[in-house]
């Protein structure tokens, strides 16, 4: 059976609800108020550390030596019941399915939990896999993905990756597996299904099982 693989920030909620503004703030607290990097230069390290490592986290690891999980303590004590509501159309279609489910996050599992709570899609998942699965290594590197495979017991051709992200995607497919695009704007040639949010996920798989297999 394929297991499906959900991004969770921008993924399972609407992008327009902002919630990830509020972890951004306390991203920039952070890094001044914390590890003590003066405000003005703070956007700039920001920029350069999603260039070259993925993710700020690993910018301030490699740099800084802050402590990771201080660090996934404090940007995501925020409260996300201000941001999100529950979501019943989410949750009555991913219990239709009859695919394993796991959430596969940049974040922690901390915040994916408090999520998936606030949404009311706790039992819909049988497991989370957040930043620490690869040493805190981010998506869209290849390690994070094959850490996930390997716990899984399972190669890329037997999952399918939901995901607003076109980056973390691609590489998705480079691994083999399927690829689905939750949100608008244009769909790159490795993306298999673009749908314009999550509760749509049983039509694209059911567009998914109609396209024909590389062999046929």
């Amino acid at each position: 059976m394929d297991m499906l693989l959900f991004d969770l920030d921008n993924t399972l909620y609407d992008p327009k609800r902002e919630l990830f503004s509020l972890i951004d703030v306390r991203i920039n607290h952070y890094m001044s108020e914390v590890v003590g990097i003066p405000p003005a230069e703070v956007d700039g390290l920001r920029r350069h550390y999603w260039a070259e490592y993925g993710v700020t986290l690993q910018g301030l690891i490699r740099h800084y030596q802050v402590d990771p999980e201080d660090y996934l303590d404090y940007v995501h004590d925020v409260d996300v019941s201000s941001r999100l509501d529950p979501d019943a159309e989410l949750r009555q279609a991913l219990a239709q399915l009859p695919q394993r489910k796991a959430v596969f996050t940049n974040g922690s599992t901390g915040h994916a939990d408090r999520v998936l709570a606030r949404l009311g899609l706790s039992d819909q998942f049988e497991d989370i896999f957040d930043i620490r699965v690869a040493n805190y290594l981010p998506k869209p590197f290849a390690a994070p993905y094959h850490r996930v495979l390997e716990r899984l017991g399972m190669q890329g051709k037997d999952c399918t990756m939901v995901e607003d992200s076109v980056e973390n995607l691609k590489t998705a497919k480079q691994l083999g597996m399927k690829t689905v695009l939750v949100g608008s704007g244009k769909q790159p040639d490795f993306v298999d299904v673009r749908i314009p949010k999550a509760a749509r996920i049983p039509q694209a798989l059911a567009t998914l099982h109609s396209q024909p297999t590389p062999d046929q």
